[in-house]
């Protein structure tokens, strides 16, 4: 699998990113339980790309460094950035109407999470499950 560009515009999207990562992760061998960790990660950061980002697209990639295998997942937006982070990422927090387990749940789900948003300028969040 190459890495596949898929964009964010509605709440089809979202389905379709969940079945590319699901797709990756089955590839590159990850457990079920990782597979369902990654995805669910993935489901959580594609609706908030398009909920929160005005939509977006998702970056879906699989990785090989010749010890283990793995999946990378960008998601990115040019809405409004997230003004505080570490508030961002606190357990219960919900700009909406959502359970707030948004973004700190997705990166306890994961490996690997970066954050990169700038007010005004958008968000980029990256996360990777490695098969174990």
């Amino acid at each position: 699998m190459t890495a596949q560009e898929l964009p964010i515009t509605g709440d089809a999207d979202v389905v379709r990113v969940r079945q590319a990562v699901r797709a990756a992760a089955v590839e590159a061998k990850l457990s079920l339980v990782d597979q369902t960790k990654l995805v669910t990660a993935a489901s959580e950061l594609a609706r908030n790309t398009l909920t929160y980002g005005g939509g977006g697209g998702a970056l879906v990639e699989q990785l090989d460094n010749g010890l283990r295998k793995g999946v990378r997942a960008v998601f990115h937006d040019k809405g409004p950035g997230i003004a505080d982070v570490a508030q961002a990422l606190t357990d219960g927090f919900t700009s909406g109407s959502g359970m707030g387990l948004g973004l700190g749940g997705a990166r306890r789900l994961v490996d690997e999470f970066v954050i990169e948003t700038a007010p005004g300028d958008g968000t980029t969040v990256t996360v990777v499950k490695w098969a174990r």
